[in-house]
């Protein structure tokens, strides 16, 4: 990695991919800061995500969102886990590959669903954006990929490998000096 110019890394993915966890631990590895963007969003606004989405609709929270990502990507030497759907607005997508290493953290429908159905916090904080459950998660994955896909640099697989496995392959393609 060129270390004359820090550049972030951004975590993208659906929920339940392990971008939080992945971000705490690479953060640590590079002595960078790690920047949860749902928790700085409601940290900024004193409220869950879910409520943001009732009170604001989807735009409302989007927007929130993507000034969020603006401040963020003036920052250097952070690993920003992003929220599963800041892909989705074409301005988002360029300012994140313009601001540093974007890294797709992958997994199946079926690992997501039974991770999302571990976290506790996931119905409280988390809207449903369509039908909910293990089809919305599917729908939105179809909807999703190709964008996530544009957008990064690197993808990694988290179905089958621990958050630690995950790092090091993030590790590894850093160090090749991308």
């Amino acid at each position: 990695m060129d270390l004359q110019r820090p550049r972030n890394a951004f975590l993208i993915g659906y929920r339940g991919t392990g971008k939080t966890t992945v971000a705490r631990l690479l953060a640590a590895r590079l002595g960078w800061g790690c920047v949860d963007a749902d928790l700085a969003l409601e940290k900024r606004h004193g409220c869950t995500i879910a409520k943001m989405f009732a009170d604001g609709g989807e735009a409302g929270f989007r927007d929130a969102e993507a000034a969020l990502l603006e401040e963020l990507c003036r920052s250097s030497q952070q690993v920003i886990a992003t929220g599963g759907g800041v892909i989705l607005r074409p301005a988002n997508r360029k300012r994140l590959k313009a601001s540093g290493h974007v890294v797709w953290l992958q997994a199946d429908p079926a690992t997501i669903w039974r991770r999302l159905q571990i976290d506790l916090s996931t119905p409280e904080r988390r809207p449903p954006l369509t039908t909910g459950g293990l089809a919305e998660i599917e729908e939105l994955l179809r909807v999703r990929e190709p964008l996530y896909c544009n957008c990064a640099d690197w993808t990694v697989s988290t179905a089958d490998h621990t958050p630690n496995e995950v790092t090091e392959n993030i590790l590894a393609y850093l160090s090749l000096g991308h």
